[in-house]
């Protein structure tokens, strides 16, 4: 595949209508020696096609002693339908990207600082966005999505109050960073601290001074998603656990459901498909299914716990995406350097239809981010 720069001269953004990911899976390769988005078209089959490769202009980083997902985190790659962008981070040089998505063609690429060292997660809500950063102390910045990309969002920049060097250990590397549905809280996990951290957002789209720290009701908190009521839940990778919250406005959590175990090994990311939830475990390469009933109560789709079983070229699962009609999800195999897509059927169940390969695979570093619609 060819590499663009996307790095065109500034021009009138694209009308709305027309700025818009379309039938598309977007892959982060999280280079270390230049990041890049790798782009593939999907058809009404689930199947991908590599439809080409763009430079972010920044750097993929690797944290310290991180066994199979370089960056440990979910959300590092982020598509908001609401202004047709693409939203990239680079862990390796303290960066942002964003482009504008036609298609499955990226331009108007903009870089912006981060405001922090190794950023790693980004959660959108509105017009806004906020990147986590998780090398030293770990902060969180706020910027506003405009027709030019991110532009800081100022009084924003938040610390977490962590030890980390700028480089940070994967375990104490906080894990990701979510906005309520209602985006009126910014939520952040923290792995080894085992805190789940809120913090109510005010006006201007300003976070509270300070986090409401709450414990984790499960060991090592990593990946945040919500179901249809707005309950959250949290995958917990320490026992591959998933526990169930009520995010109250003062940001303080209700525990709905304490942690469910699925069996498997390393659960870390979590993605959810209408009523099903799909997790992937980095320890055994395998998928959990979930579901959630209208009480709020969360079970297994299956007795093992493995909503699909792993092939010879589906090996060091990390994160997940579900389309945007919530009918494939997409995995992604770091060994291997594959992505995985599969049929999500009535029940839960899953079938392979497709599996991409020639991505970067895990070595100093890997790929880690996906997003599809």
């Amino acid at each position: 595949m060819t590499i663009a720069s996307a790095g065109e001269p500034v021009r009138p953004r694209a009308d709305p209508q027309t700025a818009r990911a379309d039938h598309a899976v977007f892959v982060q390769g999280n280079e270390l020696e230049g990041n890049s988005i790798h782009v593939f078209r999907r058809d009404a089959d689930g199947k991908l096609t590599a439809a080409g490769r763009y430079a972010t202009g920044g750097k993929g980083g690797d944290q310290v002693d991180a066994p199979t997902d370089s960056l440990a985190s979910q959300g590092s790659l982020v598509y908001d339908d609401r202004s047709g962008l693409l939203m990239a981070v680079n862990a390796g040089s303290g960066t942002v990207t964003s482009f504008q998505v036609h298609g499955q063609r990226l331009t108007h690429r903009r870089v912006v600082k981060s405001g922090g060292d190794f950023p790693s997660s980004i959660a959108v809500s509105g017009g806004v966005a906020y990147v986590m950063n998780a090398g030293g102390a770990g902060s969180v910045q706020g910027f506003r999505i405009t027709d030019n990309g991110l532009k800081p969002l100022p009084g924003s920049h938040r610390s977490l109050g962590l030890g980390n060097e700028k480089v940070p250990l994967f375990s104490s590397s906080p894990g990701q960073i979510a906005f309520t549905p209602d985006g009126r809280a910014l939520v952040v996990t923290t792995k080894s601290a085992n805190t789940i951290e809120v913090f109510p957002i005010g006006r201007h789209g300003l976070p509270t001074r300070k986090a409401v720290v709450n414990p984790s009701a499960g060991e090592v908190p990593f990946a945040i998603t919500f179901d249809r009521a707005g309950r959250m839940l949290v995958a917990e990778a320490a026992k591959s656990t998933v526990s169930t919250y009520t995010v109250r406005s003062d940001g303080r959590l209700k525990l709905i459901q304490r942690p469910l175990a699925n069996g498997q090994n390393t659960l870390c990311w979590l993605e959810r498909a209408g009523d099903f939830f799909y997790g992937g475990n980095t320890g055994n390469s395998t998928v959990t299914g979930y579901r959630m009933d209208r009480y709020g109560r969360l079970a297994l789709t299956n007795g093992r716990g493995v909503a699909t079983p792993p092939s010879a070229k589906s090996q060091g699962v990390i994160d997940l995406a579900v389309t945007k009609d919530e009918k494939f999800l997409y995995v992604q195999n770091a060994t291997s350097g594959t992505v995985d897509g599969f049929r999500i059927s009535s029940d839960g169940s899953l079938t392979k239809v497709t599996t991409a390969t020639g991505l970067p695979a895990f070595a100093d570093s890997g790929m880690e981010g996906i997003t599809a619609v």
